[in-house]
């Protein structure tokens, strides 16, 4: 299917009438109704704040591989203004982390953290995972004991938790505490934050950063083997100045922790949610579980944790005919693009035998560096759900918090029969 020439005329109100309406409670159970009327606008949708949304997997994939294009870095957001939501502290102090760094900047630091979850890491990781998948699992079965049990308390919010923090070797005693602070901050990166949510990612910001910058003071105190020792002894080596070290460590920290609990929580109840919805495909996985990681990919490209990614315009240039001016924003909908009819064969149906190709880790320079760790807590944990709990079910509708770019299932009651 070739792309529409010119986006359609747009009834801005009927736009800003599609966004009300993910915000509902049926608008965060099923998006999809939506992102179809969304698609049949145009593939290139102008959007009623400004810049513009993407709606089809072609044009997405494009601009993500396209190194020319940009990210919101500090010197655009500074040019948005103080008085918006671009000027408030969490953004700046977010806008100063690599997915928010552009050319020679980013290069830089993406080089001095490598793969960090190489063939090296995982194998480790794997071990350690593996053992907290079954602490969880017998506290949720001695939950379902009792009736019902809240999936996403129990195991959900515990394990992306514990990955990232055994592995940046921090106090468990902290991880109540981070998990908070994680998802108040996550409001900075969401598509339309109200003042009072940015309110709140700015509080949780000021927190954050000095939970880190103490962190990396103590490591440098007393080095060990673990990430962030390995990150100041590479900085020592790049930067002469002690301080700069130091600070490229604290935001290097402070990334690789905030990229992990809140997205991967939402794909392991996302994961638990659509499977237990469709009771054939987990018993077929049950019986072919060597297809487990097609099932993971498939849950990522029906309802991945992040349906929007931003990007910048570097120059006057055409997307499907339509015209999109230098310093302009583009919303790429992958929420929408991954159900584009022109990519994928029945997208409104969740098949895990799919082959699933998707953009829900983001794609080029920018392609998500913790990849690899979701999909490692995911298949582990599916693996041992069907292992040891052939039971389930749902017993009440997900509780969504009601976003846009950034899914969560706050609350997923399940039983055991």
């Amino acid at each position: 299917m070739q792309p529409a020439l010119a986006s359609p005329i747009v009834d801005r109100r009927a736009v800003i009438s599609l966004f009300s309406r993910l915000r509902t409670a049926s608008g965060q159970a099923n998006p999809l109704p939506v992102y179809a009327e969304l698609r049949s606008m145009g593939d290139v949708v102008p959007a009623p704040w400004g810049g513009y949304l993407i709606t089809s997997y072609g044009l997405c994939d494009q601009v993500l591989r396209d190194k020319a294009w940009q990210v919101p870095d500090s010197a655009w957001r500074a040019r948005q203004g103080d008085g918006t939501r671009w000027g408030a502290r969490s953004s700046r102090e977010m806008s100063r982390t690599m997915p928010a760094l552009n050319g020679a900047q980013h290069t830089r630091v993406r080089r001095s953290v490598g793969n960090m979850f190489d063939r090296k890491t995982l194998p480790l990781l794997k071990i350690s995972i593996g053992k907290t998948v079954e602490e969880l699992l017998d506290r949720l079965t001695v939950e379902l004991r009792n009736g019902e049990a809240d999936f996403s308390a129990i195991v959900s919010e515990e394990l992306p938790m514990s990955a990232i923090g055994g592995w940046l070797h921090l106090p468990s005693a902290d991880y109540p505490l981070l998990r908070s602070l994680a998802h108040d901050q996550v409001f900075t990166q969401e598509l339309l934050p109200s003042a009072s949510q940015l309110a709140r990612s700015d509080a949780a910001t000021d927190q954050l950063e000095a939970y880190f910058r103490a962190l990396v003071q103590e490591r440098r105190r007393s080095p060990g083997d673990d990430p962030v020792s390995h990150w100041l002894r590479t900085w020592d080596e790049l930067e002469s100045d002690r301080e700069a070290a130091d600070e490229a460590v604290y935001l290097l920290a402070l990334l690789v922790f905030l990229a992990a609990p809140e997205t991967t929580s939402a794909l392991l109840s996302t994961m638990m949610w659509l499977l237990l919805e469709h009771p054939l495909q987990m018993g077929w996985l049950r019986a072919h579980p060597q297809h487990i990681p097609e099932a993971v990919e498939e849950v990522l490209r029906y309802d991945s944790p992040n349906h929007v990614i931003s990007r910048i315009a570097p120059a006057d240039t055409t997307l499907a005919g339509v015209p999109i001016e230098k310093d302009r924003m583009v919303h790429l909908m992958v929420g929408a693009a991954n159900h584009d009819p022109a990519h994928h064969i029945d997208p409104h149906i969740f098949d895990v035998r799919r082959k699933a190709g998707h953009l829900s880790f983001s794609g080029g320079i920018h392609y998500c560096l913790g990849a690899q760790l979701a999909r490692l807590e995911a298949t582990t944990l599916l693996t041992g759900v069907l292992r040891r709990l052939p039971g389930l079910s749902v017993s009440a509708a997900p509780v969504w918090a009601p976003r846009v770019g950034f899914r969560r299932i706050m609350e997923l009651r399940i039983t055991a029969s």
